[in-house]
């Protein structure tokens, strides 16, 4: 059956739709027409064929809406088009009405344009682990908790284990909903530690803070052996900057502990990432990547209710890439899945503000955060809890839900 993969875009200004519509391929007469239509709902579909394209296109005229198309699509003089589908919300459910009594698998597009829809207007508003529900009814705040000699934030704060509790003890107080520990700096550049030595930083702490703690842990590794240790010491939830591309072992491990996974987005492992942030369509790749990494997910046999997906700022993205997914951060609720992000004193923030120290960045974060959530974040990363706790609730509170 085929699989048409739609996803919204977000298009703010007509720049920005006359982009999209160049990307395409569209006519160049014709995009200065259609650029205002843009800034209505916009959803992008790839490689259709020019018969599928052509019946969306007059069926959707037909509704008062449009679609935008590659030049040659209408005498089919070329083999496939990209197809940006412009209209309301119930223009395009009419629409989607219309398709299930076409040919040409269009009935299955259908299906896949009302999931689209419904996920974009009711976003997820649970997150399951292996022992609980978190309700997403307010962004989730993730405390990070480095036990690593060499973070770009805070290594070596917490190598002790007496003060790494102490200090995930205080996160708890001030707000975090979650602690997410890591015995392995992710920053570019770094080398690989020993699966040994990783657990070795971590279950010791962990044991002691699953009795303390009453908010779950969750454990950032994308190394299965280190995984399979964590969930059975009580973590429930695998924060993996792979998205189970790393170890093969890893989707099957976190499914037969019944836990959440944090699925993201990158090129590379920490020592090579940044060799590589050229992207033709970053959205498209991102997005591409991270339903690659859910099917896999689902395919072990983890439930869809307990994966969360994370586009990975920072990771394998330069300052500009960065700055682009978070503009475009809504187009992820495509996969109608809980959003996390993780800016808190990334570099990106550093070059922008002329920051070199990273505990300098905490309000440049603070933007981060609150744009984040103004665009469909619903779990925010964070060094700083009580601060970045304070921001995420005042922009929940602005934002329309």
């Amino acid at each position: 059956m085929t699989v048409f993969s739609p996803r919204v875009l977000s298009i703010g200004t007509l720049d920005q739709g006359r982009r999209e519509l160049e990307r395409i391929g569209a006519d160049p007469g014709g995009i200065g027409m259609m650029a205002g239509k843009t800034l209505t709902r916009c959803i992008h579909l790839a490689a259709l064929q020019c018969r599928q394209a052509n019946i969306l296109k007059q069926e959707l005229l037909s509704l008062g809406g449009d679609a935008a198309v590659a030049r040659g699509t209408v005498a089919c003089s070329i083999p496939f088009t990209d197809v940006i589908l412009i209209g309301t919300d119930k223009q395009l459910l009419q629409l989607c009405g219309k398709l299930k009594a076409q040919p040409f698998g269009l009935p299955a597009l259908a299906a896949e344009l009302e999931t689209l829809l419904a996920a974009i207007r009711r976003p997820p508003e649970t997150w399951i682990t292996s022992r609980r529900t978190l309700s997403l009814e307010r962004p989730l705040i993730m405390g990070i908790l480095n036990l690593t000699p060499d973070s770009f934030s805070d290594g070596g704060r917490f190598v002790d284990p007496a003060q790494a509790i102490e200090h995930a003890l205080k996160m708890e107080a001030e707000g975090a909903d979650i602690i997410d520990i890591g015995g392995e700096t992710t920053k570019p550049g770094a080398p690989p530690v020993p699966a040994a030595e990783e657990a070795a930083r971590i279950i010791p702490v962990m044991e002691r803070l699953v009795r303390e703690l009453r908010c779950p842990l969750s454990v950032d590794t994308w190394k299965s052996a280190v995984a399979d240790r964590a969930l059975s010491a009580g973590a429930e939830i695998i924060n993996d900057i792979s998205g189970f591309n790393f170890d093969p072992q890893m989707a099957d491990v976190v499914a037969r502990h019944g836990a959440a996974a944090v699925l993201m987005h990158t090129r590379g492992k920490p020592d090579e990432m940044q060799q590589n942030t050229d992207y033709s369509d970053l959205m498209t790749e991102v997005i591409g990547g991270l339903r690659n990494s859910v099917s896999q997910a689902l395919a072990a046999g983890v439930q869809r209710e307990r994966i969360a997906i994370d586009p990975g700022i920072g990771f394998g993205k330069d300052l500009s890439g960065n700055l682009e997914i978070l503009r475009r951060l809504r187009e992820l609720t495509s996969l109608g899945l809980p959003v996390l992000v993780g800016t808190s004193r990334k570099s990106f923030i550093g070059k922008i503000l002329a920051r070199q120290e990273a505990a300098e960045r905490t309000f440049g974060t603070a933007a981060t955060v609150a744009l984040s959530i103004a665009n469909g974040a619903q779990i925010l990363r964070v060094h700083d809890v009580r601060e970045m706790r304070d921001v995420a609730d005042m922009a929940h509170a602005i934002v329309p839900h």
